[in-house]
Parts: structure tokens; sequence; C-alpha cells
């Protein structure tokens, strides 16, 4: 049975949509993943631990935080400022203040600049992308253990780079109004 032209042509057609729609749904967790291995837009690496190496090279790392325009909450780091080798692990810590009387869920997302740096800012643990849930009036400690990998010593693109910046914005995700909701979270916390 021999097919059409048109009915070929949109067998042809369809397929492409059909592609396209799949494409646009793996966009994201490719661009994720591009970022992640590339540092392209300031995307750093995750790692479990320092590599034990420290060199004599030291970098500042300033930090910076922000809250989305509908994120009620007060966000700062507690440090304006770290210096430290490369390769020596740092602690910094971030505080968030619920300034609602209702429960609130958060999530932050990071970059650090100059991109270029990116690649060799390693996170050890950070609360970023994890829900936060705050109480109303809650004030919480939020820790960041990072290091500086020390193979930034071998591109010589980054000999200039002295100082960076690692900045955090929080968003809302959800207000939680509902009162079972909040006992089940308040449960779950302690």
């Amino acid at each position: 049975m021999a097919i059409s032209k048109n009915a070929r042509l949109g067998i042809i057609l369809m397929g492409l949509a059909v592609g396209m729609l799949g494409m646009a749904y793996a966009a994201v967790p490719l661009y994720k993943i591009f970022c992640q291995v590339t540092g392209y837009g300031g995307t750093t690496k995750v790692a479990d631990a320092t590599n034990g190496v420290v060199l004599d090279r030291t970098v500042k790392v300033r930090f910076t935080a922000n809250t989305h325009k509908d994120m009620p909450w007060a966000f700062r780091p507690q440090q304006a400022s770290q210096t430290l080798k490369v390769g020596e692990q740092g602690l910094a810590f971030f505080e968030a203040v619920n300034l609602t009387d209702k429960v609130i869920i958060g999530t932050a997302t990071f970059n650090v600049t100059p991109y270029k740096v990116a690649t060799y800012f390693n996170k050890i643990q950070c609360f970023c992308f994890t829900e936060q849930t705050l109480q109303p009036g809650e004030r919480v400690d939020m820790p960041v253990t990072y290091f500086i990998d020390p193979e930034i010593a071998d591109d010589e693109n980054l000999d200039d780079v002295k100082e960076l910046v690692l900045s955090y914005t929080f968003f809302m995700k959800s207000i939680e109004t509902d009162t079972q909701t909040v006992a089940m979270i308040t449960r779950n916390k302690k």
C-alpha cells in the first residue's frame, strides 16, 4: 500500500513536533548538567571533601544574599567575606528569618562570579536547592562548607583571580496556611 505525499509529509511533521516537544522537556536537565560540568553561568561543583592539597595562594570569598521580591524573609550572610588558601576548607553561615505569621517554605539558588572561576569552587555542604521550612518568626543559621580546587593554579587564565563572590537568592516555594499541614511540618522538624 503506497502512502501519499501528503500523508508522508504529515507523518514527518508529526515526528518533528514530537521530537521538538521531547527536546523541550529534556532541555532543563541537560542545561543543568552542562552548567555543572562546565561551570557556565557561575554553577559550582559539589564535592564530598577536599583532597588535602593546600596551596600558599589565597583567595578572598565575598558573600551576598538576596530574596525574591515575593519572599517575606530577611536573609543575609553572617560574614561579609573570608580569605583562605586554595584547597583549604571554609565554613560560612547565612541567616534567614521568617518575617510573617505563616509557615513559609523557600528554596535558594546560587552562583559564583567571576563565572570563569565557578568550576573550581566546590561545595561540600549547602542549603541550596533544598526546601527550607521556617515557622512564623523563626530564625535559622544555614552553613555552607566549601573549598577552592587547587587545580585553579594550573589554569593560567585564572592567575588574576584574587577575589570571588558567592551569591544566594531565596525564592518562596509555598505558604502553608492549612493547620493540619502546619502541624505535620512542625512535628517532622522536631
